[in-house]
């Protein structure tokens, strides 16, 4: 008896899928339906319905086929692309019932063969003397994009997957000519019989090499050359995933503004140009929300609009490092400001010191400990640490992908032109006037301006260069 109700084959356009279809059901209690959700048609073009279900109806509970899927002798099954009906993608993969073939071929080919097919308007073929074939224009930017789709896909399958602590059958485009490949999958979705031989109705396309495909080959290879298949350029990231934070956002009680804080930023100068905006105080504004209370606001507030602001990377981390980690008082993690000296040996006093004033823990001795700690920083947001990733000096582009995970700003601010950009929220939202933003946004700055030099910076960028490269930061420049 099959350990799964259903199964579906994740595949794309171009990669094998009509082959493996029917190489699936050349095996005796096994059925795959095609398309089933593809939004343009239910099946195949032609088909009226799939199990009796309607395209209409199916459109408008796509459980009610899955149920017809599940609920049909055998072990059934259908095709599934990246761009048909989401909804059911949700079904599929929280559903350990749910058997999942995830079928691959190499991207350049199968977008070659679309095209070839595009151009021809032959998307199956059983009878090689009727084949059609015609060189193709290499687009390089449309490739980009059908690349993009492709691997967001995969990852978003891979990614899920691995949180719901499933697997999947992988099959390439190469192992649909293995018939022991077809026979395991079958036995993977509990059918123990086996065939002989594989079905051969269908035939491959276009079976030249690629350059006899595109008319211009030469300047495909040069095209993609440009593309870095190993993602060598990408700036590493081993930071963990943040969620939204719904309970630090702030609104104003009457304007209709929301503000999502990226920890370690302005937020004693947001929180007085809300409160004063309102003609209020800090006291005044709407603060712990949950999901059901923020929902609730924005319903009720139409119109609203949503901001964050974030800082300069450099002005960030010594923001968090005096904030949390220097000073003992309130907001002081104590336990890993300790693990701070004794592990990792930054040079810090036990007790509190303010270097403008302590003649032992001066400026001097600040900025030693300071590039010391942003060692520290580029460790630890390299997961080689054992001390957590916290919020307040994680990169502020994983805190802002973490809100994203509830609902995007509208706005993201800079702490260096606040008052402009305040402006341009005051007028959305029909205000002809707005407090002064306060002067002073970082209480730290004067502190940073004395021990900065192109030492702090070259160190600053080494341990956030996730943040410069994705916001564009320059030097930082005292206000």
């Amino acid at each position: 008896m099959s350990t799964f109700d259903y199964f579906v084959v994740f595949a794309e356009m171009r990669t094998g899928s009509n082959f493996l279809e029917a190489n699936i059901n050349a095996f005796d209690g096994l059925s795959c339906l095609g398309e089933a959700f593809n939004p343009h048609f239910i099946g195949y073009p032609q088909a009226g319905n799939v199990l009796g279900i309607t395209q209409q109806q199916r459109d408008k509970d796509p459980n009610a086929l899955i149920e017809k899927v599940k609920a049909a002798d055998g072990v059934n099954g259908f095709r599934f692309f990246n761009d048909h009906d989401p909804r059911v993608l949700d079904i599929c993969m929280s559903d350990r019932r749910c058997a999942k073939i995830i079928l691959t071929r190499n991207p350049v080919e199968s977008f070659v063969s679309w095209k070839i097919a595009a151009a021809t308007g032959q998307w199956k073929l059983t009878n090689v003397s009727h084949a059609k074939t015609q060189q193709i224009e290499f687009n390089n930017a449309e490739f980009e994009v059908h690349l993009e789709a492709l691997q967001a896909f995969q990852v978003k399958l891979l990614n899920t997957l691995q949180r719901l602590g499933q697997t999947a059958f992988y099959v390439a485009y190469e192992d649909l000519q293995d018939v022991e490949v077809m026979n395991g999958l079958a036995e993977y979705l509990g059918c123990y019989n086996r065939i002989a031989a594989l079905d051969k109705t269908l035939k491959k396309q276009n079976p030249m090499p690629m350059s006899e495909k595109v008319a211009d080959f030469p300047a495909m290879e040069k095209s993609l050359a440009r593309l870095d298949r190993f993602n060598l350029t990408r700036t590493p990231n081993f930071e963990p995933r943040r969620g939204p934070m719904i309970p630090t956002y702030v609104a104003a009680p009457k304007s209709g503004l929301l503000y999502m804080p990226v920890k370690s930023g302005p937020d004693e100068a947001v929180h007085d140009w809300l409160a004063r905006l309102d003609g209020g105080s800090t006291d005044d504004l709407l603060t712990d929300f949950t999901q059901k209370a923020l929902r609730q606001w924005k319903r009720t507030h139409v119109g609203h609009r949503s901001f964050s602001v974030i800082r300069h990377p450099l002005a960030r981390a010594h923001y968090a490092f005096c904030h949390h980690v220097l000073q003992t008082g309130d907001g002081c993690f104590r336990e890993i400001r300790a693990t701070l000296r004794k592990v990792h040996n930054l040079p810090i006093p036990e007790k509190d010191a303010a270097p403008e004033t302590d003649k032992v823990y001066n400026m001097t001795a600040h900025r030693t400990a300071f590039l010391a700690w942003l060692g520290f920083l580029k460790n630890n947001l390299n997961a080689q640490t054992a001390v957590r990733v916290d919020g307040a000096w994680a990169s502020q582009l994983t805190l802002l992908q973490g809100l994203s995970n509830f609902g995007l700003p509208d706005i993201i601010l800079r702490e260096d032109r606040m008052r402009g950009d305040f402006a341009v929220l005051a007028s959305q939202l029909g205000l002809e006037s707005m407090p002064e933003p306060m002067k002073v946004t970082d209480p730290f700055a004067q502190r940073l301006a004395a021990i900065y030099d192109k030492d702090v910076e070259a160190a600053a960028r080494e341990a956030c260069q996730r943040d410069y490269l994705a916001f564009g930061f320059g030097d930082w420049r005292p206000r």
